[in-house]
């Protein structure tokens, strides 16, 4: 934390971080941006499987920097019984646990999540996983795409003739990371009042139906199924990303009538706005293409800077498609501090998002980044459990640590 922020809005809560990989380390993640102390687990001599992940510079790993940023690493090896051991003693001292195994690997290591968070001063549980801790899919696998196509949201996402897409990163891991730190949050609240943890169940593929929810509501009530038509879509017409004259990109979204006015006198056709067929947000869905053809013609017409400020200039919210460059270079992206650059003992300073959302008091901060296996081991044993030497060289020389 810098010292202009000072302590963050989690100072005090410690977290242990089990697991690997995405959904519960980005949990962590979120918790860490803003002051927990975070102390993330990986197994002797089998790191967290996302230190493999690309990309990569001078054969450091990049992504680690910033999933991992501001956390104590510690090796343990929590499927051992003296590792079990040490994990209960490390569960003890902590306000949050985070795990995303398979469910019921914790239970065939010894653990008892329900009890352990239901006794009086007990953890709060963080449990990710891909289906959930119960039902009967509860033993199966958990991967972000899966999540996508069995949520339904890749059921309408693509192009009609094109089948199916997902998205083109792992959004529901990060998504249930988000969820989870919220449930953490809710029941760590929960737990000033009861002074007792509670299980935070959170499975992949749920975030992503809750957040689809007109898809649920328009399947039961009217029994339709939301189409696959690409960037546009039935409830927000016209709604698009269009190509410009000068080879730029730009993407539309018209919600309501005063908006479609607008944009009706920004691409000159006024008369669009007394035509009976698009009065209305539903007149307008029904003749979706038709409203989309009149659009993409009028962009197709315009450069890029001229088309932003015509639309602008008539109250459309409009926005040109930014890659990572544009990104980087961006007036209100620098203004508001969303690319932070971060010390590295290895590659300098390493750029990466800033901590979301903004606390206008004690906003997040990026404390280092990601560390390497077992940097926070003396720290932790020693400083934190109270291990004395003896011990540490024991548990290490058997390897659980």
């Amino acid at each position: 934390m810098s010292d202009e922020t000072g302590p963050g809005a989690l100072s005090g809560l410690r977290v242990l971080e089990l697991g690997s990989m995405l959904a519960g380390p980005f949990c962590g993640t979120m918790l860490a941006d803003f002051g927990a102390d975070v102390i993330k687990a990986e197994k002797p001599g089998v790191p967290d499987a996302l230190r493999q992940w690309p990309p990569f510079k001078d054969g450091e790993n990049l992504l680690w920097r910033s999933m991992a940023r501001g956390k104590r690493t510690i090796t343990l090896d929590i499927s051992r019984p003296d590792g079990a051991a040490v994990a209960r003693d490390l569960i003890a001292k902590s306000d949050i646990v985070i795990e995303n195994f398979r469910p019921g690997t914790m239970e065939r290591w010894g653990f008892d999540p329900d009890a352990l968070s239901n006794a009086e001063g007990g953890a709060v549980w963080v449990r990710i996983s891909g289906y959930g801790q119960t039902g009967p899919n509860t033993k199966g696998g958990g991967y972000a795409t899966i999540a996508e196509a069995y949520s339904g949201l890749a059921s309408f996402t693509g192009y009609e003739d094109r089948g199916p897409m997902v998205s083109a990163f792992p959004m529901a891991d990060y998504l249930t990371g988000i969820f989870a730190a919220f449930g953490a949050l809710a029941a760590i609240q929960e737990r000033a009042r009861s002074g007792r943890g509670q299980i935070v169940d959170a499975a992949l593929y749920e975030p992503l139906l809750r957040i689809i929810e007109s898809a649920v509501l328009r399947y039961d009530q009217t029994g339709d199924l939301k189409e696959r038509i690409g960037s546009q879509m039935q409830e927000d017409v016209p709604r698009n990303v269009y190509a410009t004259k000068d080879g730029g990109w730009i993407a539309l979204s018209i919600g309501s009538d005063r908006l479609f006015a607008g944009l009706c006198d920004a691409i000159g056709r006024p008369d669009l706005k007394e035509d009976p067929r698009y009065r209305t947000m539903a007149g307008r869905a029904a003749n979706r293409e038709a409203v989309d053809a009149e659009v993409a013609k009028w962009f197709a017409s315009q450069d890029t800077e001229t088309a932003l400020k015509v639309a602008t200039d008539h109250r459309v919210i409009v926005g040109r498609v930014f890659d990572m460059a544009d990104v980087f270079e961006d007036v209100h992206v620098i203004a508001r501090d969303m690319i932070r650059k971060v010390a590295d003992p290895m590659l300098g300073p390493v750029a990466m998002p800033g901590p979301v959302p903004r606390l206008s008091r004690t906003p997040g901060d990026i404390n280092w980044t990601g560390r390497p296996s077992g940097a926070d081991n003396d720290a932790v044993y020693s400083g934190l459990l109270g291990y004395d030497e003896r011990q540490i060289d024991a548990l290490s020389a058997a390897g659980v640590i």
